[in-house]
């Protein structure tokens, strides 16, 4: 076990069941064979870290994915709203004594290790770390200890999240990384011609 740990939050890749918003234009079967894209992509970029690693389903933990057994912890996600099951991935591990947690979602095809790497280390100076979204929400979250006003009175997948939330740590001493662009919709999608045969155009 490390000090430092990331959180990786999934939804389970099921036809109809993710990328709703994106499979309005371009279909079920095509938003989820990019899903399962930008999934490898987070896969590969997390392998390369050297802290704990883990993983959070939306609806059933699965033993046999592209998650490595050996190199991920997995547990389910567990709360009403995105606010209580992100602060419950947090509380559990900074009850199991990690110093440093991030979160990522499995959004982002232009996330490099870098980023993360940049993120436990603003960490030695800052209380929180925001990776801030094009979209006005966040990628990448991280602290070194539990902040639960956060995760409080938010309109989720909205472009008011970052702002609250950076509304809610003005007492707190915040690191913001590059901006970056998670892929929700299509205009998201387009401009990476490796998604360009499942766009329809």
């Amino acid at each position: 076990m490390t000090k430092n740990l990331i959180l990786i939050f999934t939804r389970n890749p099921k036809l109809g069941k993710c990328k709703t918003r994106l499979a309005k234009t371009i279909g079920d079967e095509n938003a989820l064979i990019i899903y399962k894209m930008l999934l490898q992509h987070t896969a590969n970029v997390v392998e390369k870290l050297s802290c704990d690693k883990a993983v959070y389903y939306s609806v059933k933990v699965r033993t046999t994915d592209i998650w490595d057994n050996n190199l991920y912890q997995k547990h389910q996600q567990h709360g009403i709203d995105l606010g209580q099951r992100m602060y419950n991935a947090f509380s559990d591990s900074f009850e199991k004594g990690y110093e440093k947690v991030l979160i990522i979602g499995s959004d982002l095809y232009d996330l490099k290790p870098k980023h993360i790497q940049e993120a436990f280390d603003k960490l030695n100076t800052h209380d929180v770390v925001i990776g801030p979204a094009q979209d006005g929400g966040y990628y990448l979250l991280g602290m070194k200890k539990l902040q639960s006003n956060i995760f409080e009175n938010k309109h989720w997948g909205t472009d008011t999240v970052k702002a609250t939330t950076l509304n809610d740590l003005r007492s707190q001493k915040v690191a913001q990384l590059e901006v970056l662009n998670d892929i929700d919709i299509y205009e998201d999608a387009k401009h990476y011609t490796a998604f360009k045969p499942y766009l329809n155009n």
